[in-house]
């Protein structure tokens, strides 16, 4: 199999590393006009969580492939948020195809995406890792597990190779019941965290150390349950059905003084989530998640008012 990784971002370049590891032919397209377009390998330190749950370190080198033919199996798309319709636009102008693996936040409904994929071939995932990238360096963590759409909500005729795909990598598949709602539910929850750390943050402090307070500090993690709380009822006014995801919301349906110590515990214990909290510093990313769920609660006036106080605060000191 080929795979095409678009562009040279923290996520994407994970995976495209994992997946060449595996013995794939990887390749990437990144645009001739972009700084990382000189860019030939990659060192790669990773955490790696496919075996150990407190995840194993390794430093390598990945040595980059740039694009160089129209056809590919898979076409792995993780950019910014927002950043889609211009990925379908270049696709087209250069005429490459592929089954097109969509590993983003995507706060749009199923018509959007279908009259934007013009036909394509196209399946829902989302990533279970994190990290960042400085230059050629790229520090990243990876969980044994991977997010995808179910076979029976897609019509992808390649649906069992990407599933070995994965098997090659070691790593297994989650499917929740609906995909783009499970996306809706996790930018959800990560906007209510996002908007207590960015309240909380320091003028000129790193997102790093706003990460570490964060989950350290038994009152900003009680104010996140609220705000996530909060950003749930937000999704559900999209008809979403809290309870298909009871595993994903329990920890923040409990009283507070019982899932906040169960939050820190799991902060302390678990080295990969603290990782990846502590790496993830795209502030434009991090605040596109919570500018989706302000606008959308604020223009349907949700009742979400810790949610809306706090990303205000964020955004006045961003």
């Amino acid at each position: 199999m080929t795979i095409l990784i678009i562009g040279l971002g923290t996520i994407g370049t994970t995976y495209a590393y994992l997946f060449k590891k595996s013995g794939y032919e990887v390749e990437h397209y990144i645009r001739k006009d972009s700084p990382k377009s000189s860019i030939r390998e990659v060192q790669v330190n990773l955490l790696d969580g496919r075996r150990s749950k407190q995840g194993e370190e390794s430093q390598d080198t990945y040595e980059i492939k740039k694009q160089s033919a129209k056809s590919y199996d898979f076409i792995f798309i993780s950019v910014p948020s927002g950043g889609i319709e211009q990925v379908i636009e270049m696709l087209n102008e250069e005429g490459i195809f592929g089954t097109l693996v969509l590993a983003c936040g995507i706060w749009e409904d199923r018509s959007y995406l279908d009259r934007l994929m013009q036909g394509r071939d196209y399946i829902l995932a989302y990533p279970v890792a994190g990290g960042n990238m400085v230059d050629n360096r790229l520090s990243c963590c990876v969980f044994d597990h991977f997010m995808l759409e179910k076979e029976g909500n897609t019509t992808i005729p390649n649906y069992q190779d990407l599933v070995q795909l994965f098997t090659d990598c070691q790593i297994h598949l989650e499917q929740p019941y609906n995909m783009l709602e499970w996306i809706w539910l996790h930018m959800g929850i990560n906007a209510g965290v996002i908007s207590v750390m960015g309240k909380q943050r320091d003028k000129g402090e790193t997102t790093a150390v706003s990460a570490e307070r964060l989950m350290t500090s038994s009152r900003y993690l009680k104010e996140a349950v609220q705000t996530i709380r909060e950003t749930a009822k937000i999704t559900e006014t999209r008809g979403v059905r809290l309870g298909h995801y009871r595993s994903e919301l329990l920890v923040y349906q409990l009283p507070t003084f019982i899932s906040v110590p169960l939050m820190k515990r799991l902060f302390a214990k678990n080295r990969l989530t603290r990782q990846i909290m502590v790496l993830h510093s795209n502030l434009d990313d991090l605040f596109f998640v919570c500018d989706s769920f302000y606008d959308y609660g604020k223009t349907n006036q949700i009742v979400a008012p810790a949610f809306y106080e706090a990303y205000e605060q964020a955004l006045k000191k961003r």
